[in-house]
C-alpha cells in the first residue's frame, strides 16, 4: 500500500513586482488568496519584501527580549487581555510571549524599548519596528484581495481604517523530552488578519475543516496566513477562522512572532447587508472586538466550543 502524502497548506507567492491592484497576476494571486481562505482559513506566503537580514535580525531581537529577567518583562502590561506579558502558566509552561501595539509607528516601538531598556536598544528598536512596517504591507494586500473578491471595494476605506497592529513575539521552551509536550492549546484567533513568522523549530498545527490535523513545515522565506474570527463575521461566514495549536518535542526553544491586524476599540463589526441575504443569513450580532476579548478570556467564553457564537451568533 502506498503511503498517504500528508497535508500540507495552500502556497501562495506575493512575490512579483508587478503584484498591483487591476493587473492580471493581481488577479490570479486574487483567486487563490480567496480560495485558501475559505477552505482553510490560510496559507503558506512567499513576500520577499522582508530582507533575509531583518528576517534573521528579529530572531535575534527575541532571544534578546526573552533572556530579560522576569520583573523587567512584567512592564510589558495592558489593560487589554492578551495583549502584555503572558508567561508562568501552569496549563501551558512552555509558554511566554509579549505585545507591542503598533510596532510598526516608530514613537510606539520606541515607547516599548525604553520601558525594557531605559538606557535604550536602537537595534532592538529598528528591527521590530521595520519588521512590522514590511508585513503590514502584506496585510493590507490580503484584506483588500479579500474584499475585492467579494464585491466589497467600497467599504475598502472604512475597512483598513477600522484597525490597528499588534506584534506579539512568542517563545516556547524545549520540553528537553522526545515525547510531544503541549506549547499552545488548540484555539482560533479572535482579529482581523494573522502573519506568523517562526524560526526552523517546528511546532505549529491547524486544524482542517473536516478535523484533521496539518504539522505546518515552515520554509524560512515564508509567512503563514491566518484569518481570526472578526473577519468570519465580518464576511458572514465567507472565510473559515481554523483552529491552531504548537506542540513541542526535544530541546531547542522555538520563537515565533504575529502580526494581527486588530479592530480599534469602540468600532463595531459586522457584515455589510450586501453579504447577507437567503442564502447567506446574517451569522453574528454586531460586536465590540476587545468586549469580546473581555468575553473570550472569562470562564464562560472559555468553556464555548465556540466563543464567537456563544458571543454574538444569531
Amino acid at each position: 500500500m502506498g503511503s498517504e502524502t500528508p497535508l500540507r497548506l495552500p502556497v501562495i507567492d506575493f512575490s512579483d513586482p508587478e503584484l498591483k491592484p487591476g493587473t492580471l497576476q493581481w488577479n490570479l494571486v486574487k483567486a487563490q488568496v480567496q480560495k485558501a481562505l475559505e477552505e482553510y482559513g490560510c496559507f503558506e506566503a512567499f513576500f520577499n519584501k522582508v530582507p533575509l537580514e531583518l528576517r534573521k535580525a528579529i530572531f535575534g531581537a527575541l532571544e534578546e527580549l526573552f533572556d530579560l529577567p522576569l520583573q523587567t518583562k512584567l512592564r510589558n502590561s495592558s489593560k487589554k487581555p492578551f495583549h502584555g506579558y503572558v508567561g508562568q502558566y501552569p496549563m501551558v509552561p512552555l509558554y511566554e510571549s509579549m505585545g507591542i501595539d503598533d510596532a510598526l509607528v516608530q514613537e510606539k516601538a520606541e515607547h516599548f524599548t525604553k520601558l525594557l531598556w531605559p538606557e535604550g536598544n536602537a537595534s532592538f528598536c529598528k528591527t521590530i519596528q521595520s519588521f512590522s512596517e514590511q508585513l503590514s504591507e502584506l496585510d493590507q494586500t490580503i484584506r483588500r484581495m479579500v474584499l475585492e473578491s467579494l464585491g466589497m471595494e467600497k467599504y475598502l476605506d472604512e475597512h483598513m481604517d477600522s484597525t490597528n497592529y499588534l506584534l506579539r513575539v512568542m517563545k516556547y521552551k524545549g520540553p528537553q523530552t522526545t515525547e510531544t509536550k503541549l506549547g499552545l492549546n488548540a484555539h482560533t484567533d479572535k482579529n482581523i488578519v494573522t502573519i506568523l513568522y517562526q524560526n526552523q523549530v517546528d511546532g505549529l498545527g491547524v486544524q482542517t475543516k473536516d478535523g484533521q490535523w496539518i504539522n505546518i513545515k515552515c520554509s524560512p522565506d515564508s509567512f503563514i496566513i491566518m484569518i481570526g474570527d472578526s473577519f468570519l463575521a465580518w464576511t458572514n461566514g465567507r472565510l473559515h477562522s481554523p483552529y491552531h495549536r504548537v506542540m513541542m518535542t526535544g530541546n531547542e526553544s522555538r520563537y515565533s512572532t504575529g502580526l494581527f491586524s486588530i479592530p480599534k476599540a469602540g468600532y463595531v463589526i459586522k457584515a455589510p447587508e450586501e453579504l447577507v441575504d437567503e442564502e447567506h443569513p446574517l451569522l453574528f450580532k454586531p460586536f465590540d472586538h476587545v468586549e469580546f476579548l473581555h468575553f473570550y478570556y472569562s470562564e464562560a467564553g472559555q468553556r464555548a466550543e465556540s466563543a464567537l457564537k456563544t458571543y454574538c451568533g444569531v
